[in-house]
C-alpha cells in the first residue's frame, strides 16, 4: 500500500488536530470546492463521481483543509449512495464544527442518463 492510500484508509475525522480555533469574532463565509469526490455504488460497485461545494460560517472552529481532503477521499473505498454520502458528510461536519451555518451541495456526474444534485443547508431546517 502506498503512503497516500495508507493515510486515507487510516484517517479519523474525529481527531482534535483536524480542527483549528477560529480566532475571528466577525462572521465570514468559507467556501470550499472538492471536485474529485468518489464513492462506490452500493448496488453495482461502479464508481460515482461528484463535485462537492461546502460553505460555512464558522463559530469556534474551522476545519484544517488537508483533514477535509482526507475525509472526503476516504469515501472512495465505500459502497454508499449519493444521498447517504451527502448526508453523512454534512452531519459529520455540522457536528464537529458546530458552525453558525453550513451548506453542502453534492453535484453528482450523470450516469445512466441520471443527474443528481443533493443540497443540505442548515438554514433549511432551523
Amino acid at each position: 500500500m502506498k503512503y497516500g492510500e495508507k493515510e486515507i484508509r487510516e484517517f479519523d475525522i474525529s481527531r482534535e488536530e483536524n480542527f483549528w480555533p477560529n480566532i475571528h469574532s466577525k462572521d465570514y463565509l468559507i467556501e470550499i470546492t472538492l471536485p474529485e469526490f468518489m464513492a462506490l455504488c452500493p448496488r453495482s460497485g461502479y464508481p460515482d463521481f461528484a463535485t462537492l461545494k461546502l460553505s460555512y460560517i464558522p463559530d469556534q472552529k474551522v476545519i484544517e483543509l488537508k483533514a477535509l481532503k482526507l475525509y472526503i477521499n476516504s469515501f472512495m473505498y465505500r459502497y454508499i449512495s449519493h444521498e447517504n454520502s451527502a448526508n453523512e458528510i454534512y452531519h459529520t461536519l455540522y457536528e464537529k464544527l458546530q458552525p453558525k451555518s453550513i451548506k453542502l451541495v453534492a453535484d453528482f456526474n450523470p450516469r445512466g442518463n441520471v443527474h443528481t444534485v443533493i443540497t443540505i443547508d442548515s438554514q433549511m431546517h432551523k
